[in-house]
C-alpha cells in the first residue's frame, strides 16, 4: 500500500475542550479566522461527507470531501480524505482535545498512506497545522474572555 508518513502538532489553548470545540467544528466560521481550511461544511457526524476547502501555504488551494470517522465531542475529531481512490494517497486528519490545567491540550495531526505518499513533502503542512492552532487558540481564547466577562443575565 506504499509508505505511511505522519505529521503532528500540539498547542496549548487557555479554555475549556467544549469551547475549542465549539470553534472547531463551526465550519460557517471558517473563513473568519482559518488560514489553513478556508471553508468546512457538512454534518460533523460519524459517517457524513463534508466538504473542505484548504489553502496550504505556498501550494494550490484545493477542496475535498472526507468521511468523518470520528466526532466524539470536546474530545476527538478524525475524517479520511482520499485523492481519487483508496490506497493512491489518503490523509487521516485529527484534532484530540485533551484538558490539561485550566485548558486543553490540541493534538492536531494527519497520517498519509499510499502509493503517492512517498512522492510528497507532507512535512511541508507541518507550518499550515502550526498556523491553523494559534488561530484556534485565539479565537477560542478569546471567546472564553468575552463569555467571562459578559454582563449576567446575557
Amino acid at each position: 500500500m506504499g509508505p505511511t508518513r505522519t505529521v503532528e502538532t500540539e498547542i496549548f489553548i487557555a479554555a475549556p475542550p467544549d469551547a475549542v470545540w465549539a470553534v472547531l467544528t463551526d465550519g460557517a466560521r471558517y473563513g473568519a479566522w482559518n488560514p489553513f481550511i478556508r471553508a468546512l461544511s457538512g454534518p460533523v457526524e460519524p459517517g457524513a461527507r463534508l466538504t473542505i476547502a484548504v489553502h496550504p501555504a505556498g501550494g494550490r488551494a484545493m477542496t475535498f470531501r472526507p468521511r468523518v470517522l470520528v466526532a466524539d465531542p470536546a474530545r476527538e475529531l478524525r475524517w479520511l480524505g482520499r485523492l481519487v481512490f483508496p490506497g493512491l494517497f489518503d490523509g487521516e486528519h485529527s484534532f484530540r482535545l485533551m484538558p490539561e490545567r485550566e485548558g486543553t491540550r490540541l493534538i492536531h495531526a494527519e497520517t498519509f498512506r499510499g502509493l503517492l505518499v512517498g512522492l510528497v513533502d507532507t512535512n511541508r503542512f507541518r507550518a499550515d497545522f502550526t498556523a491553523m492552532n494559534e488561530a484556534l487558540k485565539a479565537r477560542a481564547e478569546r471567546g472564553t474572555s468575552v463569555a467571562k466577562t459578559a454582563p449576567a443575565g446575557r
